[in-house]
Protein backbone atom coordinates (compact mmCIF):
# COMPACT_ATOMS: atom_id res chain seq x y z
CA UNK A 1 0.00 0.00 0.00
CA UNK A 2 1.30 3.43 -0.92
CA UNK A 3 0.34 6.63 0.80
CA UNK A 4 0.46 10.39 0.77
CA UNK A 5 1.07 12.30 3.97
CA UNK A 6 0.29 15.97 4.49
CA UNK A 7 1.13 18.18 7.44
CA UNK A 8 -0.55 21.37 8.62
CA UNK A 9 2.88 22.95 8.86
CA UNK A 10 1.71 26.14 10.57
CA UNK A 11 0.14 24.10 13.38
CA UNK A 12 3.01 21.63 13.87
CA UNK A 13 5.04 22.32 17.01
CA UNK A 14 7.98 20.15 15.94
CA UNK A 15 7.69 17.66 18.81
CA UNK A 16 9.16 14.93 16.53
CA UNK A 17 6.92 12.13 17.82
CA UNK A 18 5.99 11.33 14.22
CA UNK A 19 9.64 10.88 13.30
CA UNK A 20 10.08 8.19 15.94
CA UNK A 21 7.09 6.04 14.93
CA UNK A 22 7.58 5.99 11.16
CA UNK A 23 8.66 2.44 10.22
CA UNK A 24 10.28 3.59 6.96
CA UNK A 25 11.96 6.66 8.50
CA UNK A 26 10.78 9.21 5.94
CA UNK A 27 9.66 11.95 8.36
CA UNK A 28 12.09 14.60 9.54
CA UNK A 29 12.01 17.98 11.22
CA UNK A 30 12.69 20.72 8.68
CA UNK A 31 15.46 22.75 10.32
CA UNK A 32 15.44 25.37 7.56
CA UNK A 33 11.88 26.74 7.90
CA UNK A 34 10.05 28.24 10.87
CA UNK A 35 6.26 28.12 10.89
CA UNK A 36 3.95 30.93 12.05
CA UNK A 37 4.25 29.74 15.66
CA UNK A 38 8.05 29.81 15.55
CA UNK A 39 8.59 26.04 15.41
CA UNK A 40 10.47 23.88 12.95
CA UNK A 41 7.74 21.70 11.42
CA UNK A 42 7.96 18.04 10.45
CA UNK A 43 7.74 16.94 6.85
CA UNK A 44 8.24 14.03 4.49
CA UNK A 45 11.63 13.39 2.90
CA UNK A 46 10.71 10.64 0.41
CA UNK A 47 6.96 10.43 -0.17
CA UNK A 48 7.32 7.52 -2.60
CA UNK A 49 8.45 5.31 0.31
CA UNK A 50 5.31 5.96 2.41
CA UNK A 51 3.43 2.73 3.22
CA UNK A 52 0.30 4.50 4.57
CA UNK A 53 0.56 2.85 7.98
CA UNK A 54 -0.90 5.92 9.69
CA UNK A 55 1.40 5.73 12.72
CA UNK A 56 2.43 9.36 12.35
CA UNK A 57 -1.17 10.62 12.34
CA UNK A 58 -2.15 8.45 15.32
CA UNK A 59 0.75 9.65 17.46
CA UNK A 60 0.53 13.35 16.58
CA UNK A 61 -0.75 15.13 19.72
CA UNK A 62 -2.05 18.08 17.69
CA UNK A 63 -3.67 16.20 14.78
CA UNK A 64 -1.67 18.02 12.13
CA UNK A 65 -1.02 14.94 9.98
CA UNK A 66 -3.30 13.41 7.35
CA UNK A 67 -2.51 10.08 5.70
CA UNK A 68 -4.19 9.07 2.46
CA UNK A 69 -4.00 5.55 1.09
CA UNK A 70 -3.40 5.43 -2.63
CA UNK A 71 -4.59 2.60 -4.82
CA UNK A 72 -1.79 0.77 -6.57
CA UNK A 73 -2.54 0.06 -10.19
Amino acid sequence: MKGRVTFKENTCKGCALCTTVCPVKIIAINQTVLNKKGYYPAGIKEMEKCIACGNCARFCPDSVITVERLDQQ
